[in-house]
């Protein structure tokens, strides 16, 4: 049942040669060369970057989609608050419906948004992030604004913000997929990438993520360090904590090690849903049954009844989701007690004092408020 269309991803991490892959390979030429025209414009100053009166950290990736940049921004978000900074979270709102200037998803206090409006993405961080404000805005800029005049905010973290070059920012963190950071090594739509590997020199650390401290991450971070040698490269994990069930009694956490061996039926409609699969599949859970949809599907009503009907007929547990799935399945309103998502953690893994360390001395060196500009 599951929206299966076209792969893109095995496409975009293969280097098979046929007549639609060279096709597409034409187009990765021509898309490219607009690529460096517009990075060109803004080295010869002929665009010129924006500064906001705050600290801005950008969060991104040189690939399309499957990095793990929410629970990273998550993760910045809550230490930037512990080390009392005034975080706030600008989005694009991808996926959203909201097609004005600016959409305050959160004030930090209330959600004043829903995922068909802001995105499943920002309304899942909104969800999450007490006290810390999440907002819409394609420029950015104006969103930034907002933030800084209306909610105090001194501390700007742009989710997927590498490519948006329209804003100055202080401290550019890159997120790279540990087993395979550039896929085919070609540009969209032949390939993963956005924009040509060597624009990784614009940024100031790199996050291998999902490769822990294994053979796949240790090859990673051996090829970057010799391709970028003055550059931090950290790897990290996403780290399943709890499964979490809205609908039992004040929304019941459950360890994921006490699901060890519970039939589960699963589905994801995220980038990579295998990364989903792996994950359970990992805390030896027995998979029933697994469905995969696109990224940011829109879930119906009769789409979460077939799925909740599968589960009783093939006697498992519980049903389970991501998290960003499950903003969107609440709103069908088609829920049960065995319906949950698995909360996942962004973790640094070697040198994690290091990474804060200059997080810290980069706001430090920058963070005093700037005239807008």
């Amino acid at each position: 049942m599951g929206v299966k269309g076209y792969d893109w991803s095995g496409l975009q991490h293969d280097s098979r040669k046929d007549p639609f892959r060279l096709f597409l390979a034409f187009l990765s030429l021509l898309y490219g060369m607009g690529v460096r025209i517009r990075l060109l414009a803004y080295r010869l100053g002929i665009f010129r970057p924006r500064r906001l009166p705050a600290f801005v950290l950008s969060i991104g990736n040189l690939t399309a989609g499957g990095t793990g940049k929410t629970p990273a921004v998550e993760m910045i978000a809550r230490w930037a608050l512990q080390q009392g900074h005034r975080p706030a979270v600008l989005s694009r709102g991808y996926g959203g419906h909201f097609k004005g200037k600016v959409l305050v998803v959160s004030d930090g206090k209330e959600v004043k948004s829903d995922p068909i409006t802001s995105g499943d993405e920002p309304y899942f961080l909104a969800q999450r992030l007490s006290q810390i404000p999440v907002i819409i805005s394609k420029t950015r800029y104006a969103g930034g604004l907002l933030a800084c005049e209306e909610l105090g905010s001194d501390f700007l973290i742009l989710d997927d913000g590498f490519q948006h070059m329209e804003l100055k920012r202080d401290l550019d963190i890159v997120l790279l997929d540990g087993a395979s950071p550039f896929g085919n090594n070609y540009l969209l739509p032949r390939g993963p990438l956005r924009e040509p590997v060597g624009s990784l020199k614009r940024a100031d650390a790199l996050i291998l993520t999902r490769c822990g401290v294994g053979e796949k991450g240790e090859r990673a971070r051996n090829h970057l360090s010799r391709a970028f040698p003055r550059m931090p490269v950290f790897s990290s994990s996403h780290i399943p904590s709890h499964a979490v069930f809205p609908e039992k009694e004040k929304g019941k956490r459950v360890p994921v090690r006490d699901l060890k061996g519970k039939r589960v039926l699963a589905f994801a409609g995220i980038a990579h849903p295998e990364y989903f699969r792996s994950t359970l599949e990992d805390l030896e859970m027995e998979i029933v049954a697994f469905e995969s949809f696109k990224d940011h599907h829109r879930y119906t009503p009769q789409e979460i009844r077939t799925l909740l009907e599968r589960k009783e007929r093939l006697h498992a547990h519980y049903l389970l989701m991501t998290g960003k799935d499950w903003v969107k399945v609440e709103k069908t309103a088609v829920v049960s007690q065995e319906m949950g998502y698995v909360d996942i953690q962004f973790k640094v893994l070697d040198r994690e004092d290091t990474f804060f360390s200059l997080v810290h001395d980069a706001f430090e060196k920058n963070g005093a408020l700037s005239p807008v500009t």
